[in-house]
């Protein structure tokens, strides 16, 4: 891996996805994840494509757009130094619910499903605490979701915007 290998480490022990986990828990998932280096205007993936990995952000901008019922493109969120995305996949199976393209040079850090599998097997605690913290940072997300939610529906005046749980099952 051409970064240096103590930088890293102490890179990705800031970041939430590897947050709390010992030096050498930290040791075995850095030794699973590749580099990815991609320019801008590159699409990491495509809203609707079957995944099997997420990604580490360490340098760069990267934008998540979903398509809207009129399929414009509608901007969700914006990823940069340490951020992770991609997680969802690794977790539901299910295809991406996103699209994600470089907006700045990006190098970024991906672990498979199959690392993560290998993660369970070889070290179960390590493997509770990656979950831990991606479960950590989703419900961050869909706190941040929720308030933007009651934001727009407090400034339109609208007493029924509600989200089903019958309509998030078949999306």
């Amino acid at each position: 891996m051409p970064t240096d290998l103590v930088a890293l480490k102490a890179f990705l022990s800031r970041t939430p996805f590897f947050g709390g986990l010992a030096d050498e828990m930290l040791d075995r998932l850095v030794a699973m994840l590749v580099l990815r280096e991609l320019p801008r205007g590159e699409t990491v993936f495509r809203e609707g494509d079957l995944g099997r990995s997420m990604y580490v952000v360490e340098t760069g901008e990267l934008l998540a757009c979903q398509s809207g019922e009129s399929g414009r493109a509608v901007k969700l969120m914006r990823f940069n130094a340490g951020d992770f995305f991609g997680e969802t996949t690794l977790i539901e199976m299910q295809p991406r619910p996103f699209s994600v393209t470089v907006e700045r040079d990006a190098r970024l850090f991906e672990l498979t499903t199959t690392n993560l599998y290998e993660l369970y097997r070889k070290d179960v605690k390590a493997y509770v605490l990656v979950l831990q913290n991606i479960n950590r940072e989703l419900c961050r997300r869909l706190r941040a979701a929720s308030n933007r939610v009651t934001a727009f529906a407090d400034d339109a005046e609208d007493d029924v915007t509600q989200i089903g749980m019958r309509a998030v099952k078949k999306r």
